[in-house]
C-alpha cells in the first residue's frame, strides 16, 4: 500500500480528531502464572497463579485504542449495576481524551472475559455475559446520549459483540442520526447475517464472519473479493474491509478493484483485540480526511503492532509513527527494483487502472531543474517510472570523471522524492530497451527537445501512449554544478557537452 505524500500532515492532524463508539462494552481480565504439573484429579494442567490485571475490552477497547493514537474519543454503551461495571467506570474515568456516557442497567450483567495465561499461552477463557437485547428504556437512554454526543464528533464506530446493546433498533436510529448529520459510519460486525447494518459507510468484518455472512469459501483473493462484494450488497454500505489475519486486508470499493494489502505484522503473539485497532485508526483517517485507501494502508500498519501484543491491547501514537518512519526507510529499497520485479509491479499498477508514466537520465548532482521535470511528469501519470544511467553507462556518456554520485547513491536520492514512484538502473546508453518492456502510456521528456527526437517516442505512440515534452527550469544543470563547484575550489574539470535528459 502506497501512502499520501502527505502523511505525515495526517498523523499531525490526529489530535483534532473526536471520534464517536457505540457498542457492547466488556471487561478484559487475565490470571498471568505458571504450570508445573498436570493435576491428579483429571489430565489437566494446574496454572499457579501470580499476577492478575484487568483492561477495558469491546467498545470500550475500540476507544482506548483512539485515545492512544491521539485522538479523541467519545463512548456510549451499557454496563451493569456489578463490580464489573464499577471496575469499567473507573478505567474509563482515569482514561485520557475520552468522555464516557454510560447507562448502567440494573438488570443487566456486565460482560467480562477472563483468560488464564501461562507465559504468551491462553489455557481457558472463562466468559460470563448475557446477550439479551437491551431494554426499551434502555435503549432510549442510549439513543439520547448518541444525539447529544454526535455534533461533537467526526465519525462513528459501531462496535458490535453481539452482547445485546446494538439492536436493529439502535443500530437503524444511530446510523440514521449519523448519515443525517453527514458523519461517516464504520460498523465492527458479530451477525451472522449483515442486512442490520444497512446504510453505513464501511463495514469491517474479519474473514471468518464475510464467509458465515455470505456462505462463500473464501479459499483465495478471487473468493474473499467475491464474498466481500456480496456482503456489502447485504449491507447496503459503501465498502467492505475484509481483515484475514497473516493475509492481510481486502478492500472493496463499488467504484474500484478490490485492493489486496499484504499484512505488515512482523509476529503475532495474540490477535485478541486487532480489529478494535483495526476500526480506531480507520476512523480517525477518515476523521482527518484520507481517501479509504489511504485509511486502510495506515490501519493495516497499526494492526500489524496489535497481534505483536499479548492480550487485548492498543497501539500508541508514537508505536505507530515509529513504524511508518521504519516502513519509509524500506521503501526507499522497495522503489529501486530491477526491471523483472519492477515489470511485476507495473503489471500490478495496470490492473488497478493507473497509468504509467516514464522518464530518464543520469541525474548525478539532483538540482531544481530536475524536481520540477519529475513533479511534472509525474503529474502526468499516475505511477512514475524512472530509469537510471548505470555508472558505466553515466561514464560513457558524460567521460571519465563522472558520474559524482554512484549509482546506489542516485537511486537513493531519486527514491527519495515523493514524485518518483519506481528507479531502475540500466546499463545501455539509451533506455529503449526499458521503454520498449515496460510500454509506458506517458513518456515525459523536457521541451527543449521535439517529439521526433525522443528516444521511444515513436514506439510509445505506436503503442497509444503519448509524449509528454515539459518546460525546463532555467539557469539549472549538473554540468554548471559541477563547474561553480570546481570554480570555488580552483579546481581544473572537463565539461562535456549539455546533460542527457
Amino acid at each position: 500500500m502506497e501512502f499520501a505524500d502527505n502523511i505525515a500532515d495526517r498523523l499531525a492532524r490526529f489530535s483534532g480528531c473526536t471520534i464517536l463508539i457505540v457498542g457492547d462494552l466488556m471487561l478484559d481480565r487475565y490470571v498471568e502464572g505458571e504450570v508445573r504439573r498436570i493435576s491428579p484429579e483429571a489430565p489437566i494442567p494446574v496454572l499457579r497463579a501470580g499476577q492478575r490485571r484487568a483492561v477495558l475490552g469491546g467498545a470500550a477497547n475500540v476507544a482506548r485504542n483512539v485515545t492512544s493514537l491521539g485522538a479523541r474519543a467519545i463512548l456510549a454503551g451499557v454496563v451493569g449495576n456489578d463490580p464489573a461495571g464499577t471496575e469499567i467506570a473507573a478505567l474509563l474515568a482515569a482514561s485520557d481524551r475520552l468522555t464516557d456516557y454510560l447507562i448502567v442497567d440494573v438488570e443487566r450483567l456486565t460482560t467480562v472475559k477472563t483468560r488464564f495465561m501461562s507465559g504468551a499461552h491462553q489455557m481457558l477463557r472463562l466468559d460470563e455475559e448475557t446477550d439479551e437485547p437491551i431494554s426499551e428504556t434502555v435503549t432510549q437512554a442510549l439513543l439520547r446520549v448518541v444525539g447529544d454526543a454526535l455534533p461533537s464528533a467526526d465519525v462513528v464506530i459501531l462496535s458490535d459483540y453481539a452482547k445485546g446493546v446494538l439492536t436493529d433498533q439502535v443500530l437503524a436510529a444511530v446510523i440514521a442520526l449519523a448519515r443525517e448529520a453527514g458523519r461517516p459510519v464504520i460498523a465492527d460486525p458479530k451477525r451472522a447475517q449483515f442486512a442490520a447494518y444497512r446504510g453505513v459507510s464501511l463495514l469491517t468484518p474479519n474473514e471468518s464472519e464475510v464467509m458465515r455472512a455470505t456462505g462463500i469459501v473464501t479459499t483465495d483473493d478471487a473468493a474473499i473479493e467475491e464474498a466481500g462484494r456480496r456482503a456489502m450488497a447485504q449491507a447496503g454500505a459503501e465498502s467492505v474491509l475484509v481483515t484475514r489475519s497473516e493475509k492481510g486486508m481486502t478492500l472493496l470499493r463499488h467504484d474500484a478493484p478490490a485492493l489486496h494489502l499484504p499484512t505488515h505484522a512482523k509476529s503475532v503473539a495474540d490477535v485478541s483485540g486487532a480489529g478494535d485497532t483495526v476500526v480506531a485508526a480507520l476512523a480517525i483517517m477518515l476523521a482527518c480526511r484520507a481517501s479509504l485507501p489511504e485509511a486502510a494502508g495506515l490501519a493495516n500498519v497499526a494492526a500489524g503492532i496489535s497481534v505483536g501484543k499479548l492480550g487485548t491491547a492498543s497501539v500508541t501514537f508514537a508505536e505507530l509513527s515509529a513504524s511508518l518512519h521504519q516502513r519509509d526507510l524500506l521503501a526507499l529499497d522497495h522503489k529501486v527494483a530491477p526491471l523483472a520485479v519492477a515489470l511485476e509491479r507495473i503489471k500490478d499498477w495496470r490492473s488497478a487502472g493507473l497509468r504509467i508514466g516514464f522518464t530518464n537520465g543520469c541525474f548525478d548532482l539532483i538540482h531544481p531543474g530536475h524536481v520540477h521535470l519529475l513533479h511534472k511528469a509525474r503529474a502526468a501519470c499516475d505511477r512514475l517510472v524512472v530509469g537510471l544511467n548505470s555508472d558505466a553507462s553515466v561514464k560513457r556518456l558524460k567521460g571519465p570523471t563522472r558520474p559524482v554520485q554512484s549509482e546506489m547513491a542516485r537511486a537513493t536520492v531519486m527514491a527519495s522524492l515523493a514524485s518518483t514512484d519506481l528507479v531502475i538502473l540500466f546499463e545501455e546508453d539509451t533506455p529503449m530497451q526499458l521503454i520498449e518492456a515496460i510500454i509506458p502510456d506517458v513518456l515525459c521528456k523536457g521541451a527543449d527537445y521535439t517529439i521526433d527526437q525522443v528516444v521511444g517516442g515513436e514506439f510509445v505512440q505506436r503503442n497509444g501512449g503519448r509524449v509528454a515534452l515539459i518546460d525546463l527550469e532555467v539557469g539549472h544543470s549538473t554540468t554548471g554544478t559541477i563547474g561553480r563547484i570546481a570554480a570555488a575550489n580552483d579546481v581544473r574539470v572537463d565539461h562535456p557537452s549539455a546533460e542527457t535528459r
